[in-house]
């Protein structure tokens, strides 16, 4: 099993494989073939020792988490679209989340507030942050049950789900084959999923905390915590996915795996064989041995960026990286 802990995300039918130093992203193709990518991390941040400190490094993998994997997922949607050629500049991916990012504070930070505000007139603060931790779950939950209704994004869950499956895999020292890999639950402790539970489930303490204020004031609140409850949810996430044994740890963690009951499902072969080359391609870019068995699926490299190398024999490696969430 590699040292680092590796992560994912589903795209457009395809994943994106999070390593030590690099990316690998594996898509099937309209015509059929498996067509692989990979970049190195190059956010900044890389080898800075503050990117490592408790509570930042958490920040760090977010944002490149976002920016990376926002990238590709309009990339693989591209593909699909047989638009191979297009580029997208880091300008229009910077719109995008800026776009992206101002959805999700007004609706699941800032909506559950006003409603809350207009229901719970002369209430207590309790009563108030009762109902706005309440619209908020509701939202949240409400929202991936509508989009999962979309035959394209089921398939995307199936993807998140295979990438799971390949993880669970990988850690276990298993194979990287598809019937090594159908043995595993689609579920995963360290999915980007069940971090944003943890995210929901800390925004109610800390905007109880905070109490009632004016209403610019509890509107900035909500704004200026959001990167702070990040990073404490990414710390909360990281104990808890190695103590997953302890049967209270994994009893407070449960809503994160009933909420992937809705962000993954089974996946077909196929999809699992896209997996398992974009998991390969990770390891070879971190210059990490392929498990036994592996190696053997066909595929050829995309064109919309420069391949990673596999790293030289002898060459310097970096000390480990903190591990990301599993998925997004």
């Amino acid at each position: 099993m590699p040292k680092y802990s590796y992560g994912g995300q589903a795209l457009v039918e395809g994943v994106l494989m999070r390593g030590r130093d690099a990316i690998a992203v594996a898509l099937r193709h309209p015509d059929g073939r498996i067509v692989w990518a990979a970049e190195p991390l190059v956010s900044g941040f890389r080898g800075k020792r503050i990117a490592k400190l408790p509570f930042v490094r958490g920040l760090v993998v977010l944002y490149e988490t976002l920016v990376v994997g926002s990238r590709w997922l309009v990339r693989s949607a591209s593909l699909q679209a047989a638009d191979e050629g297009v580029e997208l500049g880091k300008g229009s991916v910077a719109v995008m989340l800026l776009i992206t990012m101002s959805a999700v504070v007004g609706i699941f930070f800032l909506l559950p507030l006003f409603i809350a505000s207009a229901t719970t007139g002369g209430q207590s603060d309790f009563v108030q942050h009762l109902v706005e931790g309440l619209v908020r779950v509701a939202l949240f939950i409400g929202y991936l049950l509508l989009i999962s209704r979309a035959g394209d994004i089921r398939r995307v869950f199936q993807y998140h789900g295979a990438e799971h499956m390949t993880i669970h895999a990988l850690e276990h020292n298993d194979p990287l084959t598809v019937n090594a890999i159908r043995r595993y639950p689609t579920a995963h402790q360290r999915c980007g999923t069940e971090f944003l539970v943890v995210v929901i489930i800390l925004s109610i303490i800390a905007f109880s905390l905070v109490g009632k204020q004016e209403p610019l004031a509890m509107i900035a609140s909500r704004i200026l915590l959001i990167p702070v409850i990040a990073a404490v949810g990414y710390e909360i996430l990281r104990f808890g996915a190695k103590r997953r044994g302890n049967l209270i740890i994994k009893a407070l963690f449960l809503p994160g795996i009933w909420v992937q009951m809705i962000t993954t499902k089974q996946p077909t072969d196929d999809m699992i064989e896209v997996a398992i080359v974009s998991m390969e391609e990770a390891l070879r870019a971190d210059g990490e041995p392929l498990p036994a068995d592996s190696g053997i699926l066909a595929r050829t490299p995309l064109d919309l960026v420069e391949p990673v190398k596999a790293r030289r024999e002898g060459s310097p490696t970096p000390g480990p990286a903190e591990p990301p969430p599993a998925s997004s």
